[in-house]
């Protein structure tokens, strides 16, 4: 089977440049020739280019604003997996094509995988929220949802899945990750060892600057409830400031319309509470929010999860910690 996937994979290759579809061309940045370390998702890329990038080329996979849940990877990405120094990936659900590239390689890859950095938590189906495989018509009316609403007081939390894959929403994680980044690019590019370890204690300083910002604003605002009408990928965030969230669907969901029993709950939710703000992802319609805060006299406001960026943010040079500062000065607008 490998042999065949091989063979596969040649003529896949062969074809696409033939036919000049080789693919898009990747994002890269830090020093080109250098070591090369290849990223699927922004927040590797961004981690890397933040410990790496004066002695290492970083090249980031995924476009600008494609969906990673629904990635395929092209013929030039392979080839670009297959040549680079360093492989970062997530490790879950929205990167699970990336073993069957890796085990198809002639000689094995160097890599590291984001969730073997840091404690994991379970995916999560809070209170309320349609979970995958739900369609809308499976509840009728808010009742089901009364007749089950003492089950989770405490943080409104329900049934687990697999692995939460998004890690890096709590910049402790972040931090953990960048300094595994930097310790492994070291082992591999000991010519650099030292620029790499240097930046990952200079980005930490960063990354406890803003933790301790978000700390400090949470331990002085008067609201710790949060009310996404979206996909909720921030369990790591909450659980680091102690955050009771409710959402519509779980975090690596592909549904996009709740079950009317889910918008009549977290409308409930937020006229309950007084809550004043109901929020979305990035890339989202936001039409769930915008039902949700219209029902309940709210308002929307957009949380970056940070798992991927349009171009116009790549280009203006966003980052993990500028996109999570942008998150604490919406907060600090949107809650008392």
């Amino acid at each position: 089977m490998k042999r065949m996937f091989a063979a596969l994979l040649s003529l896949t290759l062969f074809a696409a440049l033939l036919s000049g579809c080789a693919g898009r061309e990747p994002v890269s940045s830090g020093k080109a020739g250098g070591f090369s370390i290849v990223a699927t998702s922004f927040p590797a890329y961004d981690l890397a280019r933040a410990v790496c990038g004066q002695a290492a080329e970083i090249t980031l996979l995924l476009p600008p604003g494609a969906e990673s849940h629904s990635y395929e990877p092209t013929p030039r990405d392979i080839l670009a997996v297959e040549d680079c120094g360093l492989f970062l990936y997530l490790g879950g659900e929205s990167d699970a094509w990336v073993e069957t590239i890796l085990s198809s390689l002639d000689a094995p890859a160097e890599t590291l995988r984001m969730i073997d950095c840091v404690e994991t938590l379970e995916e999560e189906t809070l209170e309320g929220m349609t979970a995958q495989g739900h369609s809308h018509d499976d509840h009728d009316d808010h009742d089901d949802h009364d007749d089950h609403s003492g089950d989770h007081e405490s943080h409104g939390l329900g049934e687990v899945h697999e692995i939460d894959e998004h890690v890096w929403t709590a910049p402790e994680n972040a931090g953990c990750i960048a300094r595994a980044i930097a310790r492994r690019a070291a082992e591999l590019d000991p010519g650099n060892a030292q620029v790499y370890l240097a930046a990952a204690d200079a980005y930490q300083q960063e990354i406890d600057t803003l933790d301790r910002d978000f700390r400090e604003f949470f331990d002085t605002t008067g609201e710790k409830t949060l009310v996404f009408g979206d996909r909720f990928p921030l369990r790591y965030f909450a659980e680091a400031y102690g955050l009771t969230c409710y959402a519509a669907f779980p975090g690596c969901s592909t549904q996009t319309e709740p079950s009317a029993a889910t918008v009549a709950f977290l409308t409930e939710k937020v006229r309950e509470e007084g809550i004043s703000t109901v929020f979305y992802i990035e890339f989202s319609n936001h039409l769930v929010a915008d039902s949700i805060a219209e029902a309940a006299g709210a308002e929307t406001a957009l949380f970056h999860s940070c798992h991927n960026v349009s171009r116009q943010d790549l280009e203006a040079g966003a980052t993990y910690l500028s996109l999570m500062r942008r998150n604490l000065e919406t907060l600090k607008q949107c809650m008392p």
